[in-house]
């Protein structure tokens, strides 16, 4: 799988959890007629979008990208020891615990709607501060005529990739 569409899926799933648990917390809110939480929870999704668009800037997003692209095993076209498995199972091994996290917030805020609240707030914050990071390794596969490549592995280890040449196969 494309490193660029790993990190391209995580900003979309964080955002929609971020989006998901919105709605559950104004819909708890509004339940519960608690005008509070949604005033509590608009200064924290204003400071939380803030503190997103700060940190995602693009000279920040190329710096955070450099230590896992430096990292990258470099192979050769045809070459063996590369697995090749399928983009949606390497997604998923990936990004399966955005959607544990969000289905959690999100079945508490059904009870207690800060949970949601707060959830959301902070799924806003990590989509917005990684709303750059595609880009900047789209920017270096370009400059290089390379293509960045992601190993299966756990979602609970450091990303690895491979670095293969050229934009034709992988």
């Amino acid at each position: 799988m494309p490193f660029s569409e790993l990190l391209r899926s995580t900003v979309f799933l964080t955002a929609g959890g971020a989006t998901v648990l919105a709605v559950v917390a104004v819909l708890g809110a509004q339940r519960d007629q608690n005008e509070t939480i949604l005033l509590v929870g608009a200064l924290w999704w204003i400071a939380t979008t803030w503190i997103g668009l700060n940190l995602g800037g693009p000279e920040r997003s190329a710096e955070g990208m450099r230590g896992p692209l430096a990292a990258a095993r470099t192979v050769q076209p045809g070459a063996h020891g590369v697995s090749l498995s399928s983009p949606g199972r390497i997604a998923f091994a990936r990004l399966w615990p955005i959607l544990v996290a969000v289905l959690v917030a999100g079945g508490i805020g059904l009870v207690f709607p800060e949970v949601a609240v707060i959830g959301s707030g902070f799924a806003l914050l990590v989509a917005l501060a990684w709303r750059n990071r595609e880009s900047a390794v789209l920017a270096i596969e370009l400059r290089d005529g390379v293509r960045f490549l992601v190993e299966p592995g756990s979602a609970f280890k450091p990303v690895k990739l491979i670095r293969s040449p050229g934009f034709t196969t992988y």
